[in-house]
This record gives C-alpha cells, sequence and structure tokens, in this order.
C-alpha cells in the first residue's frame, strides 16, 4: 500500500507540474486559471487511493488518468457557473466572468478534450475498460446536469427524482474515480464494482453536504456566495425536502418565499433568511446532516464486502473527511 502522505505529495506534484499548450493564450489560461485555484482534488486523490490499496508505487498510467479526472471535473464546473449565473468558485471570480461565455464554453470544450487525452494513458491491459467507464461516466454526467436543468422549471420534484439527479450530476464521478484507480491496479470486477458502489454513496453524500453547507456554510470556507440555491430557485436536498415535510400552509408560505423576486441586496439577503428559517423550523438542517452520515455508512458497508483491516480503514478516513465538511 501506498500511505496518505505519500498520496497527497503526488497529488501536489502532479498538479503543479500540469502543462497545458500556450497558445491561444485566451483558450488556455482558463485551463490553468481553473487548475490553480485548486479544490480539494476528491475524484484524483479517491482514485489514487483506491489505487494505493493494491499498488506500492506510482506511475503516469495511473497519475495522468487521475489528472484527468479533475480537468474533466473542471470542465463541468466552468459550464454549470454559466449556466447558473454564478460570479464566484472557490472565491475567485468565475471563468465566465473574466473571459465571457463564449470563451468559457471554449475554453471548456478544450479542457473535456484534455481529460480524454489523459485518459488515454492508462495501462493497455485496461485501456478499453478505463476509456467505457470514463465514457458512461462522462455522459451520465451530462444527464444528471439536463435533469438539474429541467428541475427549475418544476414547482417541485420528489426526493426520489433529486436523489436519482445528484447521483448523475455528482455520485458517477466519484464512483468512477473510485473505480478507476483499483481498476487500474489490476484488481478484480468484484473489487472493483465494490468500490464504485462504495464512490457512489460517497458522492450522494457529498452533494448533499454541498446543498447543506450553501445554505449553512461559511462563505470563506466554502468558497462561493451562501444562499446560491435559494436565489436561484433550485431544487436543493433541503428545499425537496423541506417540501414534503411541511403541513400545506407551511408549504405554500416556503414555496411564496421561494419564488419571491430578489433584485437588490438587501432583497437577497432577506430572501435567503427567510427561507433558512423555514428550513430550521422544520428542521431540515439537522436531517441533511443525518442524511449526510447515513450515505457514508451506506458507502462503508459497499467498502467493507471486499476490503479489510488497513485497506478498510483508509476508506473510512476518506469518507469521514468528507463528512467533516458539514460538522
Amino acid at each position: 500500500m501506498i500511505s496518505e502522505n505519500k498520496i497527497d505529495a503526488a497529488l501536489s506534484q502532479l498538479f503543479s507540474n500540469l502543462k497545458f499548450t500556450d497558445t491561444p493564450a485566451n483558450l488556455y489560461d482558463p485551463l490553468r486559471y481553473m487548475i490553480s485555484i485548486g479544490g480539494k482534488r476528491i475524484r484524483p486523490k479517491l482514485c489514487l487511493t483506491t489505487y494505493s490499496l493494491y499498488k506500492d508505487t506510482f506511475d503516469e498510467t495511473v497519475l495522468q488518468p487521475a489528472a484527468g479526472l479533475e480537468i474533466f471535473h473542471s470542465f463541468t464546473l466552468i459550464h454549470d457557473d454559466i449556466m447558473d449565473r454564478s460570479s464566484l468558485r472557490r472565491g475567485v471570480p468565475t471563468v465566465w466572468t473574466k473571459w465571457g461565455e463564449d470563451g468559457a464554453i471554449l475554453s471548456g470544450d478544450v479542457m473535456c478534450i484534455d481529460s480524454y487525452r489523459r485518459m488515454a494513458m492508462a495501462p493497455s491491459s485496461v485501456l478499453t475498460k478505463v476509456l467505457d467507464l470514463f465514457s458512461t461516466t462522462a455522459a451520465e454526467v451530462c444527464e444528471g446536469q439536463q435533469y438539474d436543468m429541467d428541475f427549475e422549471k418544476l414547482p417541485e420534484v420528489s426526493m426520489s427524482e433529486y436523489m436519482k439527479m445528484i447521483g448523475l450530476k455528482t455520485g458517477v464521478l466519484i464512483a468512477c474515480s473510485a473505480k478507476m484507480g483499483a481498476l487500474i491496479a489490476g484488481a478484480s470486477e468484484e473489487i472493483c464494482d465494490a468500490l464504485y458502489n462504495y464512490g457512489h454513496s460517497l458522492g450522494l453524500a457529498f452533494q448533499v453536504a454541498d446543498d447543506y453547507l450553501d445554505a449553512f456554510g461559511d462563505e470563506e470556507v466554502f468558497g462561493k456566495p451562501i444562499g446560491g440555491d435559494i436565489l436561484n430557485q433550485k431544487k436543493s436536498w433541503l428545499t425537496v425536502h423541506a417540501l414534503e415535510k411541511a403541513d400545506p400552509a407551511t408549504k405554500a408560505s416556503l414555496m411564496s418565499a421561494l419564488t419571491m423576486k430578489a433584485e437588490t441586496e438587501e432583497d437577497k439577503g432577506e430572501k435567503i433568511s427567510i427561507v433558512r428559517n423555514f428550513y430550521t423550523s422544520l428542521r431540515v438542517d439537522e436531517d441533511a446532516k443525518y442524511e449526510i452520515l447515513r450515505l457514508n455508512e451506506e458507502a462503508l458497508g459497499y467498502a467493507s464486502k471486499v476490503c479489510r483491516g488497513l485497506r478498510l480503514e483508509t476508506l473510512r478516513r476518506f469518507a469521514d473527511k468528507l463528512v467533516g465538511r458539514t460538522k
């Protein structure tokens, strides 16, 4: 096995040394910008973590696909920020606000292409499986984003519909990351599939945590303005659960609050405060924390089917760090 310290060191070196084409600058500078503003590197770290369970050293056949996972994720964020009209990402201006919408779309496209180039560096013995896994995942992420946009036009959605959406938009890429590391390491199909399920449940927990932090997080820690989901009338876990939990009168009041216009900063702050009060009075904030813990335990249940001892403890620590975001 490879220690967590060595995984972190490998990640740091990998992303410090990433190279992109120099010109045209307005096409490739946004790529360098997105990588430079960092993030938790959850997906590449999970890929290297599951790989490390079965190997003792890293080489480019896993490092480059791991980088590809982060680059693909960053591509989706560039496009998501355009669709959500988000002005900040990780505490700094989003790509579209710096380079314009057209430039951001094109840079996102070339980022997607770059991610495939890195995937193609996987070992020849598993290359077909790696590309099939990644291509299926990439399409599913787009499907999830489409469902998310479709939901914006509906007055409400069920929790089962919401969970299906985040399973596609967020869960499958984290699941792919978990499976890919094991696949490149030569683990059995049973192990790869179990780790995929581990990653999928972990991805669901991650998204519920993200929804929670959007309403109740610290803006400096969260990296973008608090209350964006509320202002954009997004169907977050909190909103979906609150609407299902509320009595008819409370539900009508909450729906009215969610749809109220907020053009000035004062109006935006008031809208966020009103909706948050509904969340807390219905205790959906506490329910969200419980759901995050439940999903993490579900993830570890999948992992425990194929991992024991230090391997399972490594996966537990990875999951616990995600839960820690909402403590």
